[in-house]
């Protein structure tokens, strides 16, 4: 099995904590094992540590103690630490008194935030685990990653349409119904189906209600479980002036993987072209200005643009609008494809406007836009080419 080099880095001081989030199986324990080698490590879904802290958290420190040779100077790692939320008061006490470092990971901190456990208050620092990036795969491979994912066993595994399966049902019934997120297992699982046929299109949240025979206020709850347990993420619509109005308020939303929102829609993708891998590749696309953001600590809005008229840009980062990007999964560009670039820097005058590609030749045009295939845009984008900010 493949062990990748990630690029997320918890560059911490002796004594600071951290929480860790992330969906399942991005590898955030591999990744902490492979950062905090001689760390002690408490693994929640082991039944018995479980049961033991459930019952006495207080016995934390001697549990530690009891797994191997206890080092003030290295932290404390808890995996799957949302599964026993009254564990945080013992690791605020001893953050406190014993001046222990922990760092502790899971998938999701909505239980903890809902039961109204201790987030304490500030002395962890938040980090988060995506899916593999372009940078950190050897020998990357754009349609095995869009077929696949990027979750790491996936982009791996012989048999993925059973990984892919099991994923969906796993998360939907561990992540979601065993945890209690929700209470009305059919109807979101409902949701979750409805869902997936405007994944990555203008989120209508009263066409979802009425199809799944639910409150619009209970599909945006539904979303929101979505958001927090890292799953999914919205993107918000653009706008810094009226001079073109905007078609709608409405989101769009995309799932956290590729590979997972493929069988999620039921998406084939047999050649570097058509509609389905067009789409695909813009969602990967997605994924990859997220986690560039995510990684370089760059607290920037990520959003689309869209007018009235039918003019869209497919993500625009930044407050003012400096970095605008349309992705297209052709070979060959018409005029047509870069009419909202056009428009967007006519009205904006973004620092970087780039019309993403499948083609082999980078251009830069007379209007001011980068084309660039989408190998030669990744590469630029990793080595910190683009100012974004």
């Amino acid at each position: 099995m493949v062990r990748y080099k990630r690029l997320l880095s918890l560059d911490l001081p002796q004594g600071q904590s951290a929480f860790l989030w992330g969906p399942r199986q991005t590898g955030k324990s591999t990744l902490l094992e492979g950062l905090f080698p001689d760390s002690p490590r408490i693994d929640l879904l082991d039944t018995s540590i479980y049961m033991e802290l459930v019952r006495a958290p207080w016995k934390l420190l001697d549990l530690v103690k009891a797994t191997k040779p206890f080092n003030p100077g290295e932290p404390i790692l808890i995996d799957e630490v949302q599964l026993v939320p009254a564990l945080l008061n013992e690791v605020h006490r001893l953050i406190e008194l014993e001046r222990v470092g922990f760092v502790m990971c899971g998938s999701s901190a909505r239980k903890l935030k809902r039961g109204r456990a201790n987030m304490l208050g500030g002395r962890a620092w938040p980090f988060q685990l995506l899916p593999l990036t372009y940078a950190e795969i050897t020998d990357f491979d754009l349609l095995k990653a869009l077929r696949r994912g990027l979750l790491p066993n996936h982009y791996q595994t012989a048999n993925i349409q059973r990984a892919l399966l099991g994923y969906v049902n796993d998360y939907l019934k561990q992540e979601v119904f065993a945890e209690g997120l929700t209470r009305n297992i059919p109807a979101f699982a409902r949701f979750f189906e409805s869902m997936a046929f405007s994944h990555g299109e203008l989120t209508n949240f009263s066409n979802i209600a009425r199809d799944v025979g639910i409150e619009q206020s209970t599909v945006r709850e539904y979303y929101q479980i979505l958001v927090d347990t890292h799953i999914g993420s919205f993107l918000e619509p653009f706008s810094r002036r009226r001079n073109r109005a905007i078609i709608t308020k409405a989101p769009k939303f995309y799932l956290f993987d590729v590979g997972i929102a493929g069988r999620t829609v039921g998406r084939t993708i047999s050649e570097d072209q058509g509609i389905d891998f067009g789409r695909a590749l813009e969602h990967f696309v997605f994924m990859e200005l997220k986690a560039y953001c995510t990684y370089r600590e760059l607290d920037l809005p990520l959003r689309f643009w869209r007018t009235k008229s039918g003019l869209e840009c497919d993500f625009v980062i930044g407050g003012e609008g400096q970095t605008v990007v349309e992705v297209k999964g052709s070979k060959r560009l018409r005029n047509e494809d870069s009419k909202g670039l056009k428009a967007f820097i006519g009205e904006y005058s973004p620092r970087n406007a780039i019309l993403i590609c499948n083609g082999s030749q980078s251009q830069f045009t007379s209007e001011g836009i980068h084309i660039l295939p989408w190998q030669v845009f990744l590469e630029r984008l990793w080595n910190d080419e683009f100012v974004i900010e």
